[in-house]
């Protein structure tokens, strides 16, 4: 199915779509649905952080000796409660947890919209929540990438020191092995990213990374998919250093295609793209560009992952009922470690 009016179509349809983002604190889970969140808009997107389900606060853990990364710390029967009303339209009571004091703040009403992004450390972690999840994204930084991120924003904005900031990274790594890092085996998509093969400076200073998007086989697409990329364009018009690559990777034992970009591709190349997604799914405007002549390799992952889960969206629209299920018990002791490259 392709309607004239994807949107127009979403909005009145009674389900409720939720892309589940899994990674660990500070790993830029937010940024990769970035392009959804543009294309559809806050009317139809909306978001909850597990965070927010936390089962203790920061001082009852600190006295506990845990940290948020086990499972136990976390009220995962509830959030399963409330994605099942959410789903069903119903509005909930979520809880918030505030980072600025580590404290819970009052619940407040939330009321589901059509595509709903659940993001955080664990929203793979038990089967019924996977179950209820339609597109799973797993987002896997380089570790010294992960480190940089994480001391900006929690120095930045939360006001942690660096020291604080580096010892709380130690502290967590086990309980991130163990219980955070083999979601990666249930997800559609595992996005890495490292600093730039251009220089760690390209990435720091203009936001250029190595990003890769490792997808598993998409057994279910609309019709006369054609994802092209302009070879002209790459080849005559850009004056910047880019990379575009394809491999295939092992993701917890599963085998995914993975397409690697790296540098800047120019308005054109991306422009093209861009139009292809609007003819393929009728989804307009796509138009992650906003007056820049080149985007990164962030960028262009998060436009072929946008194109992914609208291709998911529409198939169940086509097929209600056939979102799939996935095979596997809730992750604890003994959870195997996606292997990186």
């Amino acid at each position: 199915m392709a309607s004239s009016d994807f949107k127009r179509v979403i909005a009145e349809s009674p389900y409720v779509f939720i892309i589940g983002v899994a990674g660990d604190s500070g790993s830029g889970k937010t940024t990769f649905t970035r392009a959804i969140r543009e294309i559809f808009g806050e009317e139809l997107v909306s978001t909850i952080t597990i965070d927010d389900y936390h089962r203790y606060d920061r001082r009852e853990r600190k006295v506990l000796g845990i940290t948020p990364l086990v499972p136990e710390a976390n009220r995962f029967d509830l959030l399963e409660e409330h994605l099942i009303a959410l789903k069903a339209g119903e509005t909930i009571q979520k809880p918030v947890y505030n980072h600025d004091n580590g404290m819970f703040d009052p619940p407040v009403p939330f009321n589901p919209t059509k595509i709903l992004i659940l993001e955080g450390l664990h929203p793979f972690v038990t089967k019924k929540m996977r179950d209820l999840i339609d597109f799973k994204l797993y987002v896997d930084p380089d570790p010294d990438v992960k480190r940089a991120w994480k001391i900006k924003r929690d120095v930045d904005k939360r006001g942690y020191s660096v020291d604080a900031v580096i010892q709380e990274m130690e502290d967590r790594k086990p309980d991130f092995e163990q219980y955070v890092a083999p979601q990666c085996r249930f997800a559609d998509a595992v996005i890495r990213i490292a600093f730039s093969k251009y220089g760690r400076e390209a990435s720091e200073k203009r936001n250029i990374y190595h990003v890769t998007l490792c997808q598993s086989k998409l057994d279910k697409s609309i019709r006369d998919v054609d994802l092209s990329i302009d070879l002209f364009g790459l080849l005559s018009l850009s004056q910047r250093n880019f990379m575009v690559e394809f491999t295939t990777e092992d993701i917890g034992g599963k085998a995914m295609g993975a397409l690697t970009f790296d540098g800047e591709l120019n308005e054109a190349v991306v422009k093209k793209l861009e139009k292809n997604i609007e003819i393929q799914t009728q989804v307009k405007p796509i138009d992650l560009l906003q007056n820049v002549d080149y985007l990164t390799a962030g960028d262009m992952a998060q436009l072929i992952l946008a194109w992914r889960i609208i291709n998911r969206r529409i198939f169940i629209e086509s097929a209600p009922g056939a979102a799939g299920e996935e095979e596997g018990a809730s992750i604890g002791n003994g959870a195997s470690i996606c292997g990186r490259r």
